[in-house]
C-alpha cells in the first residue's frame, strides 16, 4: 500500500509554490515578447504578462486601398505575440507546479 501524503508537508508545499507562483508572475510583467507580421511590416511588443506594449507599423503598409490587409496584419502579429507570451509564462510557471509531484500538474 502506498504511503499516504503528509498534508502538513503537503500544506508547506503548496504555500511555498504559491509564493514562488507570484513572483514568477512579477517577473513574467518586466518581460518583453516580440512578434511580427506581414515580413515585419507590422511588429508588436507584449509583456509576459500579455500587456500590448507597443505596435509599429512599416510606412509603407500604409495604403489607403488595403486598410484591411493592415487590419490582418495587426490581428496576426497580436496574436502571435499574445501565443508568445502565454508559452513563457507556461514555461516559467509549469516547472513551479511540477515541482510540486502532484499528478495532473
Amino acid at each position: 500500500m502506498a504511503k499516504q501524503p503528509n498534508l502538513n508537508d503537503l500544506m508547506q508545499q503548496l504555500q511555498r509554490a504559491q509564493v514562488q507562483m507570484s513572483v514568477v508572475q512579477e517577473k513574467l510583467k518586466d518581460e518583453v515578447v516580440e512578434a511580427s507580421a506581414g515580413g515585419g511590416m507590422v511588429n508588436v511588443k507584449m509583456s509576459g504578462g500579455s500587456q500590448l506594449l507597443a505596435v509599429q507599423i512599416d510606412p509603407s503598409a500604409l495604403n489607403a486601398d488595403d486598410v484591411e490587409m493592415l487590419q490582418d496584419m495587426i490581428v496576426a502579429a497580436v496574436n502571435e505575440a499574445s501565443r508568445s507570451a502565454a508559452a513563457l509564462a507556461e514555461k516559467r510557471i509549469g516547472g513551479i507546479a511540477g515541482d510540486l509531484g502532484l499528478p495532473g500538474m
